[in-house]
């Protein structure tokens, strides 16, 4: 059957004029598709060819688009990119909001998690998490990603240790951190077991290139890039710094993926704040608090994770800064006597927490990586005390369809 692609989906899949979902097409696409397959109650194109290209489209930067789940928009022009995002922000909230792209749109990623099997090293095929693209390159996160790879293929090749496939094996996961304002690099191993000390000697040489080099043991068979990370060389922590700001970053600790496009979200969150008293909520290692306590506002921080509290507290004492980050439910906060609150919840949303705020204060700053998540956060219990004042969406991920915002909120009454 053949087709033009007359819209785009939420997931960013271009839809056919029959409502088939085509992955790695655009508005304006003529496309074949000669196999479908359903998901989750929709027909996604399996196999298909573009047999009409749109003048949206631009000729992939990376090799690996049209198979790879990491960049779905990879094929698309960038303008146009920030355009969908407008767009389906819009439709998704009903907000109209301008958007502000990222200062680099290639080698912007600050960490990548290169899955390790007997099929190849890279990252998972989209609409199949079974198969993996053995990756050549990711001009999204580093220009160093070959010599990564090859490095750890040596490595194993040296050490006899085998990938992960259906029968077990020993290296999961090879995840890899760049400081992009430092230049520091840590290479995280996430294997199951321990190494020997010959091993270890071995990962020690192979990447004496790192700034951090660790050893993570996997507990489970999940494949997912989490294990109990062991610090065996370089300095424990890696560095960051964003707008006269350092931070220090850890395997077991979060930071956001786009060190070019993070000021740009700082300086969002602090245009809307009012007063000077801040509290942050779901503080995470301090990235918001600790900017803010440089910039002369009083800052508490709430974060459940007593790993990020303390890592939060560290950002906070090597910058000099008088903020202090505790562990605790957001939910169990008490939050009346602060001028402003920040929420950057997880991408499920603060769900019930929002009652919480509700008997808060003047001004929330809601920093949103999930739209569907805020608009239910703010139909069900935000919106009756406190009305949207202004919004402004940040692209932390190019070549994805996802957008983060920062939405003010103030009070009614």
């Amino acid at each position: 059957m053949r087709g033009r692609v007359v819209d785009m989906d939420e997931e960013g899949l271009g839809i056919l004029e029959n409502g088939i979902r085509v992955p790695f097409t655009v508005v304006g696409d003529h496309v074949e598709v000669h196999r479908t397959v359903n998901r989750f109650g929709k027909v996604l194109a399996k196999e298909f060819k573009v047999l009409e290209k749109s003048s949206l489209r631009q000729r992939p930067r990376c090799v690996h688009v049209g198979r790879c789940g990491g960049c779905l928009w990879g094929h698309v022009k960038y303008g146009e990119q920030l355009r969908l995002k407008r767009e389906l922000f819009e439709r998704i909230t009903g907000i109209s909001a301008e958007i502000k792209g990222s200062p680099k749109v290639w080698s912007f990623r600050s960490v990548s998690n290169f899955i390790v099997t007997i099929r190849g090293m890279g990252l998972k095929e989209f609409g199949d998490p079974r198969t993996v693209v053995n990756l050549r390159e990711c001009p999204v996160f580093s220009s160093r990603t070959p010599q990564y790879l090859h490095t750890l293929r040596a490595f194993l090749k040296e050490t006899g240790l085998r990938p992960w496939g259906p029968k077990g094996g020993d290296v999961h996961y090879l995840q890899v951190r760049e400081g992009k304002f430092t230049g520091d690099i840590m290479i995280n191993i996430i294997a199951h077991g321990e190494a020997k000390p010959e091993v270890l000697e071995a990962f020690r040489n192979y990447f004496s290139f790192a700034s951090s080099l660790y050893w993570s043991i996997k507990a489970d068979e999940r494949d997912d890039p989490k294990g109990e990370p062991l610090h065996v060389g370089g300095e424990p922590y890696i560095r960051e710094r964003i707008l006269g700001v350092t931070y220090l970053i850890h395997p077991a600790s979060f930071f956001q993926t786009n060190s070019y496009a993070l000021p740009l979200l700082l300086k969002a969150v602090e245009g809307f704040i009012d007063g000077s008293r801040v509290l942050d909520l779901y503080s995470g290692v301090g990235t918001f608090g600790v900017y803010l306590a440089k910039r002369g506002f009083e800052v508490e921080g709430v974060e459940i994770n007593p790993f990020a509290v303390e890592m939060a507290n560290r950002n906070a004492k090597i910058n000099d800064v008088q903020a202090e980050f505790k562990v605790g439910r957001a939910e169990d906060v008490l939050i009346g006597s602060y001028d402003t609150v920040i929420v950057d919840p997880p991408r499920k949303g603060l769900k019930d927490g929002a009652k919480r705020l509700m008997k808060g204060p003047a001004r929330i700053v809601y920093v949103s990586c999930n739209p569907r998540a805020f608009k239910l956060d703010y139909e069900r219990h935000l919106s009756k005390v406190y009305r949207i004042e202004d919004v402004i969406l940040i692209d932390m991920f190019p070549h994805t369809p996802h957008v983060e915002a920062v939405v003010k909120l103030v009070r009614k009454f």
